[in-house]
């Protein structure tokens, strides 16, 4: 089995910041394949799912394929400058984080359906940002994504939907509400610290097996 909070510690001191999400996927998939070369590592792998075609950010998997690990990211970040061995980063800054939340509650979402029909399988959704409103509890708990947050501490089940009255620009492409069958309490580790404002990276990880 993989122990993918061992594996994101051992990145963060490695790669304490990226580029994009495609460059943390990237450097991920290499660090599984390094610390596990028993598995196949795959990136946005397509996977039949009822007759839909599905990619995954992340596949692991063995030849005889009695074991697999589908994982799912999001990296998203507030603007920042700083420079780590010698490399320049400018990270930008991408705001939305109502939608970004419902996204990453989404990807939870797909891997459930994933796990339901593949049942030898393993699924892990990472959230990786240096943006504190996505950790902290909200000063207001009457926003139009209330039941998409995810703070520390937060238990997210059942249906997710927007709060009544959410605007069309908003909702765009992501109208459906969210229903999970799972109960997940949500819990925030650190990932890396570099010296400058916004420089504090956590890391939210959900993870189940089959029949999730």
């Amino acid at each position: 089995m993989i122990d993918i909070i061992e594996i994101l510690d051992t990145l963060g001191k490695e790669r304490p910041v990226f580029h994009s999400e495609a460059d943390f996927q990237h450097a991920l998939a290499w660090i599984i394949h390094e610390k596990h070369p028993e598995f196949n590592v795959r990136l946005e792998k397509r996977l039949s799912l009822n007759g839909l075609k599905i990619y995954v950010d992340i596949f692991v998997y063995k030849e005889n394929g009695q074991h697999f690990v589908v994982i799912e990211t999001k990296y998203k970040t507030k603007r920042l400058s700083t420079t780590f061995d010698g490399e320049e980063f400018e990270l930008k800054d991408h705001s939305a984080q109502d939608c970004n939340r419902y996204d990453f509650l989404k990807d939870i979402w797909r891997i459930e359906r994933i796990l339901r029909r593949y049942r030898n399988g393993y699924g892990i959704a990472i959230f990786l940002t240096n943006d504190p409103l996505y950790w902290l509890p909200p000063r207001d708990a009457n926003t139009i994504d209330e039941l998409f947050r995810i703070h520390e501490g937060r238990m997210v089940t059942g249906i997710l939907s927007w709060r009544e009255g959410t605007s069309k620009g908003t909702m765009s492409g992501r109208e459906e509400p969210i229903t999970l069958a799972g109960e997940y309490r949500l819990k925030w580790r650190d990932f890396s610290r570099i010296p400058v404002k916004y420089g504090k990276f956590r890391y939210l990880l959900v993870q189940g097996k089959g029949s999730w």
